[in-house]
């Protein structure tokens, strides 16, 4: 093992982030009662130009009204892209207005490192100035073809500050690379395979190597939960830790997701139990079920045995 590691700065149960419009209050108090573990309120891409500074209003009155953490939501915040006239204000009003309940803000189309360097810089003085007790942290979208060639940059250097966590945009991602399709996060029946496996696990590989959460993004045809599911497990597999939701029916998919089963959660313990006996006997490792556990087995279950005591601890 090398001696530098990046250790998780914030650890949060992520399994599904449901995006909800700024611009769509009514859709707020549904959120809440969504049973998600992230609510992202949204001021960019699904908040049409007229209703930005409306949108933005609705959302800070929704951070300070409703109960988010006593119905065990993170609620964060994506905000308007740096290259708009919106940004700026965003972070000003929602940091001085709703700072002490905003957990985390969403910065679209991150292409450099820089763009969080300068929202980190302004959400630092905005806590200062505003004596904040909380600290807010902040997660970058990786959605265009600049932001993945520059993604471990921009997880290694982030992760010094505020960054939490890396989310795939498969949309923009797919536009940004011209890429041949219309279809958000499903396959390609023109691709042999899944045309964004090479993209999630690039992210991941940053994201873990550095003490970030990666999350996969959204999956646009919400009458295919089949198709929803797939793409989960898909994306658990390369190592993400949650998924998007763009409706509340696919919440209940991804926490079903990323969940570990109980089944697996029984073999996990299995595994550090029967490791524990063997180290005991002097053994590094040891025979389970006809197959030979060790070290790395170890590690694959105690990550297990996390996820389901972190998940546990929300729900109580």
């Amino acid at each position: 093992m090398s001696h530098t590691l990046y250790e998780a700065s914030v650890q949060r149960v992520q399994r599904c982030e449901l995006a909800v419009p700024g611009s769509s209050p009514d859709m707020f108090e549904k959120a809440l009662k969504s049973g998600v573990d992230f609510v992202f309120l949204d001021l960019e891409d699904a908040v049409a130009p007229d209703d930005k500074i409306q949108a933005r209003k609705n959302v800070i009155e929704a951070i300070n009204d409703l109960d988010w953490k006593g119905n065990g939501i993170t609620v964060s915040v994506r905000i308007n892209g740096l290259d708009t006239q919106f940004m700026t204000r965003d972070v000003v009003d929602l940091v001085e207005q709703a700072g002490h309940k905003l957990e985390t803000i969403l910065i679209p189309k991150v292409g450099v490192y820089s763009d969080v360097y300068m929202v980190e810089a302004m959400v630092n003085q905005l806590e200062m100035q505003q004596r904040l007790k909380n600290r807010i942290g902040i997660e970058a979208l990786i959605e265009t073809a600049l932001g993945m060639a520059n993604v471990e940059d921009i997880a290694r250097q982030g992760a010094s500050g505020r960054l939490e966590a890396l989310h795939f945009g498969v949309a923009d991602y797919a536009a940004s690379n011209r890429a041949r399709t219309t279809n958000i996060g499903g396959l390609n029946p023109d691709y042999p395979g899944d045309q964004w496996h090479a993209a999630i696990s690039r992210m991941t590989v940053a994201c873990r190597a550095f003490g970030l959460r990666p999350i996969d993004g959204p999956f646009g045809d919400i009458k295919d939960p089949d198709g929803y599911k797939a793409a989960a497990r898909r994306a658990a597999a390369l190592g993400c830790e949650g998924k998007w939701a763009i409706h509340p029916s696919q919440v209940a998919l991804a926490n079903e997701v990323f969940t570990p089963p109980a089944a697996e959660i029984d073999k996990a313990k299995r595994i550090l139990a029967a490791l524990k006996e063997a180290a005991a006997q002097g053994k590094g490792a040891a025979a389970l079920d006809g197959r030979l556990i060790d070290a790395a087995s170890e590690k694959m279950a105690n990550n297990v045995v996390k996820a389901a005591e972190a998940i546990a601890a929300k729900s109580q």
